[in-house]
């Protein structure tokens, strides 16, 4: 009997405490609140039960409906603060304290976006110098649901400081110092990003039924995990060209030395198999790789070594088992002479998900340096050039990756935001869709249109261009990064949005350069202008027309300052590419004239009828720039397809 009270009683504990009113997450302690708008605030209560909201001397009274949800909204404040906030009602009452009135930024986007202040350049003075209790952040941590949410499972805000600043959006940070230093108003930071995100995961269902091309993926989305995870793995068999009806018994072929692994994934050694493609693909898998061993090698022993999988591992050369087990750390294999034959070797290893770290998955840690065949004379290097597939024919599951379900992020990650009041979005993002750029012409756009629909705001939105990574091939190679940039630059036709280009600061060997302050600078410079009416050029040179004339293209720029500069000790401007009618590029001589104008020839072309510029996945010789120090827009004065043209969103 006592046991039966005690439950009930904590029953009734647990009921009062969830109707009890109280405010959404995004209104707590340091929160900061938009200025010069309309303030929506929200929270729960006991449906039905009449709710009084009080912020800096103003009151508003709003009744819960039947699910317990209310909202009021304050009429606009100016910038000021410490204020308190609270709300009272017969369930009890809330209070949130320090609360500011400032300007309020939503910086969303993949991982440049998510990229940290202590991953950037001079984290060390950055940090001493940090002490801005005006600047709060708010993080939203990753979450996925195939629905709507109201609320976010946690979070709070962080004043900054020189302990708390290191966790910030690195460029959301410097945007927000800025804007401090020229407006001395507070500036709020709302961050929602993740990591290798495509757009497509940050559309609403509604928006992304909007768009003609988009409607066929989300008409039929489907509204449990086991669901999701049941269309992943069609989805997934599908791109690997594997039969649904696959056996274990069709599996172990491919351990037959004949066997041809045409069709697999192909992808260097070392990482995550769920980058690689494979959608979070949590189970067993298999990787081969053929290698041509020497005469001489045959008959001597060997070491085998494969890097790092502490999963239990079958290892196979020319069909015969050489390992099996777990092997901690880089594996070393002794294998004895006359195991290998001279010539062609198939290697296959059957791996499972890493066990130290468990959220590691499929695939090996470690050096591509680690994997290689030795003898006491020579080594044969495994780095590359191997294939993977996963092993449909047994147990296996699916992370909840962010890039297996549209919508998903939208739902779990934006929509608990809304309406929240805001003067804009900075959004840094694209890396991911770059294979399919020329959709990016819409999606980008529709993005934009959703969440402002969404929130109800006209808000700001400011992008980040994509900056430089990979090879600086020519025209006549073509560029998914180049085309993902003109996208981007199409949609500054859009009302109210603004671009910084970034190529200038980029790095060609890592996806995630640390030049975070120049672009947070380049940021802030759109909003000073366009939000808070400072009399400052806002923009990179853009390119304004083109004539052709004399066997020479002359291209004209708006947004130079003082006028266009070439960023070379001799003063030579590169990065220009131009072509015939034959739509064949040549590299071009260009030159300066007067403040606004380039004049681009090549002996190669005595009649050109196309100019690109920058147009390359790293145009690092790129070097035309305005006065005041910003890099020239790449850009292209042709419609000619490009290399995704046909590449279309299907998940």
């Amino acid at each position: 009997m006592k046991i039966r009270f005690t439950i009930f009683f904590l029953l009734l504990v647990n009921i009062a405490a969830f109707s009890q009113v109280r405010l959404a997450r995004l209104f707590s302690d340091h929160v900061v609140l938009q200025r010069q708008k309309p303030i929506p605030v929200w929270g729960w209560a006991k449906p039905r039960e009449t709710v009084k909201a009080t912020l800096a001397g103003q009151s508003q009274q709003a009744k819960a409906d039947a699910s317990g949800k209310w909202m009021v909204t304050f009429t606009a404040f100016e910038a000021g603060g410490p204020h308190t906030l609270s709300v009272t009602a017969k369930s009890g009452n809330a209070q949130v304290s320090d609360v500011l009135i400032g300007e309020v930024w939503l910086c969303s986007g993949q991982s440049n976006m998510e990229f940290t202040v202590k991953q950037a350049d001079s984290f060390a003075v950055e940090k001493k110098n940090a002490n801005f209790p005006q600047i709060r952040h708010f993080k939203v941590e990753h979450e996925l649901a195939l629905t709507p949410q109201t609320e976010l499972k946690t979070g709070d805000w962080k004043v900054a400081s020189s302990e708390t600043v290191g966790d910030f959006t690195a460029v959301g940070f410097f945007f927000a110092r800025e804007l401090y230093q020229k407006l001395n108003i507070p500036i709020g930071l709302v961050h929602s990003s993740w990591g290798g995100s495509q757009i497509e995961g940050w559309i609403s269902k509604e928006g992304m039924m909007s768009n003609a091309e988009l409607r066929p993926t989300v008409q039929s989305l489907p509204t449990t995990w086991q669901a999701a995870d049941s269309l992943i793995d069609v989805r997934l068999r599908q791109q690997l060209h594997v039969s649904p009806t696959l056996t274990a018994a069709d599996e172990k072929k491919y351990l037959d030395p004949t066997y041809d692994f045409a069709g697999w994934i192909k992808s260097d050694p070392t990482g995550q198999w769920e980058w690689k493609g494979m959608r979070g693909f949590m189970g067993q898998g298999y990787m081969a790789r053929i290698v041509t061993i020497p005469d001489e090698m045959v008959t001597e022993e060997t070491t085998l070594a494969l890097a790092e999988n502490d999963s239990p591992n079958q290892i196979y050369i020319n069909g015969k088992i050489v390992s099996e087990g777990v092997l901690p750390g880089v594996r070393k294999i002794t294998i004895p002479a006359n195991t290998w034959q001279a010539g062609t070797n198939h290697i296959v290893m059957k791996l499972g998900n890493m066990v130290n770290p468990n959220w590691y998955g499929l695939g090996l840690k470690g050096s591509a340096d680690d994997l290689y065949v030795a003898d006491k004379l020579q080594r044969i290097s495994l780095a590359h050039d191997w294939q993977l597939l996963p092993a449909f024919a047994e147990k296996h599951e699916y992370k909840r990756f962010m890039n297996n379900v549209a919508i998903s992020m939208y739902n779990a990650m934006i929509a608990p935001l809304e309406p929240f009041a805001m003067r804009g979005v900075l959004w840094y993002q694209g890396e991911t869709n770059a294979g399919r750029s020329y959709q990016y012409r819409q999606a980008m756009p529709l993005l934009i249109t959703d969440w402002r629909q969404k929130f109800g705001q006209d808000m700001s939105f400011y992008i980040v261009q994509l900056s430089s990574y990979g090879p600086n091939q020519n025209s006549n190679k073509g560029s998914g990064w180049a085309e993902l940039r003109e996208a981007q630059t199409m949609t500054l036709s859009l009302p109210k949005t603004g671009m910084a280009v970034t190529t200038d600061v980029g790095n060609p060997n890592d996806i995630h350069p640390t030049n975070k302050q120049d672009v947070g600078h380049r940021l802030a410079l759109n909003a000073l202008k366009l939000d808070y009416g400072q009399d400052i050029n806002y923009s990179s040179p853009m390119m304004d027309g083109v004539k052709f004339e004399g066997g020479k293209a002359i291209v004209t720029f708006t947004h130079v300052a003082q006028g266009l500069t070439a960023k070379d000790a001799y003063g030579y401007l590169k990065g220009f590419e131009i072509a015939g009618a034959d739509k064949v590029f040549h590299y071009a001589k260009a030159e300066i004239s007067g403040k606004n104008t380039v004049v681009v020839s090549s002996p190669d072309v005595p009649k050109p009828v196309a100019v690109r510029y920058g147009w390359a996945d790293s145009p690092v010789d790129a070097n035309l720039f305005s006065s005041d120090g910003l890099p020239a827009n790449s850009f292209r004065t042709d419609t000619w397809p490009g290399v995704t043209a046909s590449a279309k969103f299907e998940f």
